[in-house]
């Protein structure tokens, strides 16, 4: 039986992500918040303060999802990162976080068909893999300021010729996320989304080259890696995935034998990070829960896959430094702590109490819940 391990010994410890040494293993998830600013779905001073509050509490800060393009947009209030105003207002981010000390990746984010009309340019149906049409509602801006939950609708299949045009995308993201002073950009490959929907067999039904067999529909994924890291070096990019996430109809016919062969193929690419999470099906209240299941996957993909791993879903301090010291990551991804927790390092060096978020202000509104979470200093 392993022995407990203390936290702070090893969650504090720095480690080696491609071309950057962290300060430690503590890595802030990408969450989204839907705070950005109007019109146009650019960062802002709130956003800037926000980051710069963690910036010097985690080893790395991966940014919450950010859409490609105006297609790329699924829900209220995500900022974007394909206009000159959006660079700008990211700048103002990444400055602020250097300033404190941090690290920040950008995520580059397309949702597919977990969209809705109301954001796509001219109102067309979102673009997927294939015409099949997601259970569930989309959260789109209400007539009143506040965000409104409408039925999704059935998307448009991608003619093959068109996946180019995304692909460039991507590219073009990447380029942004460079002039807005990024340390590097995490590909968002997880959660039910464009690069997910090409992927997962339930999503994917097409007969062309990019359907079918599991090097078909990961086509896509590699595609899109190729042309990030020619626009930046594939040690400044990351990679996220959730294997067993059945969430938004994700149900894959094999996910062991996929993301086996996948992790195994990504080692070509000599990426920083490959991030997995490792959550699956979701509860009677929605919340997507881990499994036995993910420890047998998560094995897979750690065997497979020989560059650094990084983990999230639901970690307490105590189970992550039990996890890198038996060597199945070699960093932990706090998401929900880091909410409500600005200085969750200092918090677990002093064996200090962690405040419980607040989930009514995790989407939407203003400072409240945002940057007004308490400081141990504070008192």
């Amino acid at each position: 039986m392993h022995e407990k391990s203390d936290p702070a010994s090893r969650l504090l410890q720095p480690v080696r992500i491609g071309k950057l040494t962290l300060r430690n293993r503590m890595v802030m998830a990408p969450l989204t918040r839907c705070r950005a600013g109007q019109p146009g779905n650019v960062p802002t001073s709130l956003n800037a303060v926000y980051y710069a509050q963690r910036a010097a509490h985690a080893g790395l800060i991966i940014s919450e999802a950010t859409q490609i393009s105006q297609e790329g947009q699924g829900y209220a209030w995500t900022p974007g990162i394909h206009s000159n105003a959006q660079v700008e207002g990211w700048r103002a981010v990444t400055d602020a976080v250097h300033s404190a000390g941090g690290r920040i990746f950008l995520q580059l984010w397309h949702v597919g068909r977990i969209s809705h009309p109301v954001f796509q340019p001219g109102r067309r149906d979102p673009v997927a893999p294939s015409a099949v049409k997601p259970e569930g509602t989309a959260f789109v801006p209400g007539d009143d300021g506040k965000g409104a939950q409408v039925p999704f609708v059935q998307p448009r299949a991608l003619e093959t010729e068109e996946v180019e045009r995304l692909v460039e995308d991507y590219r073009q993201a990447a380029v942004n996320a460079r002039m807005a002073g990024f340390d590097g950009v995490e590909i968002h490959g997880a959660n039910g989304y464009l690069i997910h929907q090409f992927i997962c067999s339930a999503t994917n039904l097409r007969d062309d080259r990019y359907g079918g067999s599991v090097t078909n529909r990961a086509r896509f994924l590699f595609e899109v890696l190729e042309a990030v890291c020619a626009a930046w070096s594939p040690d400044r990019v990351g990679l996220r995935i959730s294997p067993l996430l059945s969430g938004k109809d994700m149900q894959d016919e094999d996910p062991e034998g996929t993301y086996g062969w996948i992790a195994e193929e990504l080692n070509r690419f000599d990426l920083a990070y490959l991030h997995v999470t490792r959550q699956t099906e979701p509860d009677e209240e929605g919340i997507e829960r881990v499994t036995s299941r993910s420890d047998g996957i998560l094995g897979i993909i750690r065997r497979a896959w020989r560059g650094p791993l990084l983990v999230c879903g639901g970690f307490s301090p105590e189970e992550a430094a039990s996890w890198l010291d038996q060597d199945r990551m070699d960093a932990a991804v706090f998401g929900r702590l880091y909410i409500a927790n600005p200085d969750l390092d200092e918090r677990i060096r002093q064996g200090a109490p962690l405040t419980v978020p607040d989930p009514a202000t995790f989407y939407g509104g203003g400072a409240a819940g945002y940057t007004d979470y308490a400081f141990l200093d504070d008192s």
